[in-house]
């Protein structure tokens, strides 16, 4: 049992899920840090300063300043400013992350060679055939090693 526990624990697939685990987390961090330290502020600058964690309806038709008050209180609120600023964090760290994982692409597919064809088009028949072929397999003409067609993305 305790050899079975091991080959699982110590599988690759499974130490690259830990390693992903922990890199998200500290990527986490860094994204919260950009929303809260960076967007933010100017966003709540342009808005006038509006705390909108200060939005609330209390339920039972009083009104109080904060909602801390009406909390202390014991009134019933209905939060729309938490739900609309938990809204706004969510739609920015979405932005955010669509920012830094298209990058990731631009830069992944820089490093990519170009794909090498695997098949090539037989003029006959128009038929794509494997590159090395000598003849075609669908209408069986001869192939020529200069004709190449167009290739099959790999």
């Amino acid at each position: 049992m305790l050899k079975e526990f091991k080959d699982f624990a110590f599988k690759g697939n499974m130490v690259d899920l830990a390693v992903g685990v922990i890199i998200g987390g500290a990527f986490g961090k860094v994204v919260t840090s950009i929303v809260n330290d960076l967007i933010m502020s100017p966003i709540g600058a342009l808005l006038g300063k509006v705390n909108f964690t200060d939005r609330f309806i209390a339920l039972d038709g009083k009104q109080y300043e904060t909602l801390q008050k009406a909390k202390e209180a014991g009134a019933a609120t209905f939060n729309y400013g938490s739900f609309i600023t938990t809204m706004l964090d969510f739609l920015i760290v979405a932005f955010v992350i669509f920012l830094v994982v298209k990058q990731l692409y631009r830069f992944r597919k820089k490093d990519e060679a170009p794909a090498v064809p695997t098949t090539k088009t037989c003029p006959h028949c128009i038929s794509d055939v494997p590159i090395k072929a000598t003849r075609c397999k669908f209408c069986t003409a001869e192939l020529e090693a200069g004709e190449t067609g167009k290739s099959a993305p790999a």
